[in-house]
C-alpha cells in the first residue's frame, strides 16, 4: 500500500491536471476499499476463530453428553474432526500421543503445516479430547484475502478510468481557456475570453487573463510610441549632420584632407541612421529588410571600417580570413551589425595581440587575444549592460547580436579563457 501511495504522489506531480485528478480519486478510492478490505479479512479472522472455538465447544458438549447416556458409546472420527474418550489414562489407547500430551482446557498446535484446535476437558474421572484441523477454514480466509486484494485493485482501475472521463469533463473549460490563450497574438485584434456557460472560477481566471492581456498591450503600445520617440528625435539631427556633409563635400574649395574627414563623418551617420533603424526594427521585433545574396567578405569590410583606425592606434594585428567568393543568402544589415558589435567588443578587450575574422563550413568567427572572460561570467555575457567576471564593457553589443541570431535562426557561440582571448561564432542555417 505503501508503494502504490509513493508511485501515486510522484505521478501527480509529474503529470497534467486532469491525470492528477483522475490519480486522487483512484488513490482515494484505494484506500477506501484497501481500509474496509483490510477491517473486513481482520473481521472475518475472528469471526472465524470464534466459529472454530464454537464448534469444538459444542462437539464437545456432544460428547460428553452421549458418553453420559452410553458409556460404552465410541465416537466416530472424521477427516477434520477427531473425538476420543480416554477412560482409563494408564491402558494402551488409539489416541495420537500429540493429543495424549495436552493439559486440560483449550489449545493450538500444528502437525506439518496443519494447523489444529483442540479442546480437552477432564470429567468424573474421563477425558474427553476434541481435535479440529482448521485447513478448510485457512482456505476460505486465503479465497477471501485474495477477493479483497482482487476488488481493491478492480475499484482503483474503475475509478481511475471513471476518474479520467469525469476529470475531462471538469477540465475541458480550463483547456479550452488555455487553447484560447495560446492563440492571443500581440496587436491583433482583441476578443474577450468570458464566455456564457463558463463556471464562476474559470470566468475569474478568464478576466484575469483578459486584465493582464490589456496591460500587455498597454505597455506595448507605449514602449512602440517611445521608440518612434526615441527613433525620430535620433533621426533628426542625424539627418542635418548628413545634410552639412553633403553641402561640405559639393564645395569644390574643400581641401583633401578636410574632404576626407567629411566623408568620414558623413559615412558613420549613415551607419548611425541604420544602426537606429536596426534597434527600432528590433524593439519592435520586425524583421531588419529583405533577404538577399551577400558577399560576406564586403559585409566583413564595411562593418569592420569604423575600427580600423582604432586598431591601429591600438598597435593590433588584424587578420582576415574571409574567402570573397563566400556568398550567403541572408540579410545584409543584420549581418553587418552582428559584426560590427563583434569587432567593437573584440577591439574594447583587447589591448595588444590580433583581431581575427575568419569563415568557413557557414561559420564566421571573431577571435582575439584580450583580456578573456572568467568560466562563471559565460552564461551571462548576452545579458544587458553586464560587465563583470573580467568581462568588460559589455553594454548592448552583445545582447544586440543574441537579439538578431534568434530572429533569423543563427547560431552563436563563446569560447573564452581568462588572458588568453575570446572567441564568438556565428552559424548560419
Amino acid at each position: 500500500m505503501a508503494s502504490v501511495t509513493a508511485w501515486c504522489r510522484a505521478m501527480l506531480i509529474r503529470r497534467g491536471l486532469r491525470l492528477r485528478v483522475a490519480l486522487t480519486l483512484a488513490l482515494a478510492c484505494l484506500l477506501v476499499v484497501g481500509a474496509l478490505g483490510f477491517t473486513l479479512y481482520t473481521a472475518s479472522e475472528d469471526m472465524e476463530e470464534a466459529l472454530v472455538d464454537n464448534l469444538i465447544s459444542e462437539e464437545m458438549d456432544y460428547l460428553v453428553r452421549r458418553h453420559r447416556e452410553n458409556p460404552r458409546y465410541q465416537p466416530q472420527q472424521s477427516s477434520n474432526l477427531e473425538t476420543y474418550i480416554v477412560r482409563d489414562a494408564s491402558a494402551p489407547s488409539r489416541v495420537p500421543a500429540r493429543l495424549l500430551a495436552l493439559a486440560p482446557g483449550q489449545h493450538e498446535f500444528f502437525v506439518g503445516r496443519d494447523e489444529y484446535h483442540a479442546l480437552v476437558r477432564d470429567e468424573g474421572g474421563t477425558r474427553y479430547i476434541v481435535a479440529y484441523e482448521v485447513g478448510l477454514h485457512e482456505q476460505r480466509a486465503q479465497e477471501f484475502k485474495t477477493l479483497v486484494l482482487l476488488s481493491s485493485l478492480t475499484a482503483m482501475l474503475v475509478s481511475l478510468a471513471l476518474g479520467y472521463w469525469l476529470s475531462g469533463i471538469l477540465v475541458s473549460q480550463v483547456t479550452d481557456l488555455a487553447s484560447k490563450v495560446g492563440e492571443l497574438e500581440p496587436g491583433q485584434p482583441r476578443e474577450s475570453l468570458v464566455r456564457p456557460g463558463q463556471d464562476s472560477e474559470v470566468t475569474r481566471l478568464a478576466r484575469a487573463f483578459d486584465d493582464y492581456q490589456s496591460r500587455i498591450e498597454q505597455m506595448i503600445h507605449r514602449e512602440q510610441e517611445f521608440t518612434a520617440n526615441t527613433s525620430h528625435e535620433l533621426r533628426t539631427p542625424l539627418t542635418a549632420i548628413r545634410t552639412s556633409c553633403e553641402l561640405l563635400l559639393a564645395d569644390a574649395s574643400l581641401g583633401e584632407k578636410s574632404r576626407a574627414r567629411v566623408e568620414w563623418i558623413n559615412a558613420a551617420a549613415g551607419r548611425m541612421v541604420e544602426q537606429v533603424q536596426a534597434l527600432l526594427f528590433l524593439a519592435r521585433g520586425e524583421a531588419l529588410g529583405t533577404v538577399e545574396p551577400v558577399t560576406l567578405a564586403d559585409c566583413v569590410a564595411e562593418a569592420l571600417e569604423p575600427y580600423r583606425s582604432e586598431i591601429m592606434h591600438r598597435g593590433l594585428a588584424l587578420d582576415l580570413g574571409v574567402p570573397r567568393e563566400a556568398v550567403l543568402l541572408l540579410n545584409f544589415q543584420a549581418l553587418r551589425l552582428v559584426i560590427s558589435n563583434l569587432v567593437r567588443n573584440a577591439v574594447q578587450n583587447t589591448e595588444h595581440g590580433f583581431v581575427k575574422i575568419t569563415y568557413a563550413a557557414k561559420r564566421l568567427t571573431v577571435t582575439d587575444s584580450g583580456r578573456g572572460i572568467v568560466p562563471q561570467a559565460l552564461p551571462r555575457i548576452f545579458e544587458r549592460f553586464y560587465s563583470r567576471g573580467g568581462a568588460g564593457r559589455l553594454g548592448l553589443g552583445l545582447a544586440i547580436v543574441q537579439r538578431i541570431c534568434e530572429m533569423y535562426g543563427w547560431k552563436i557561440a563563446v569560447d573564452s579563457k581568462p588572458a588568453v582571448g575570446s572567441s564568438f561564432s556565428v552559424t548560419f542555417p
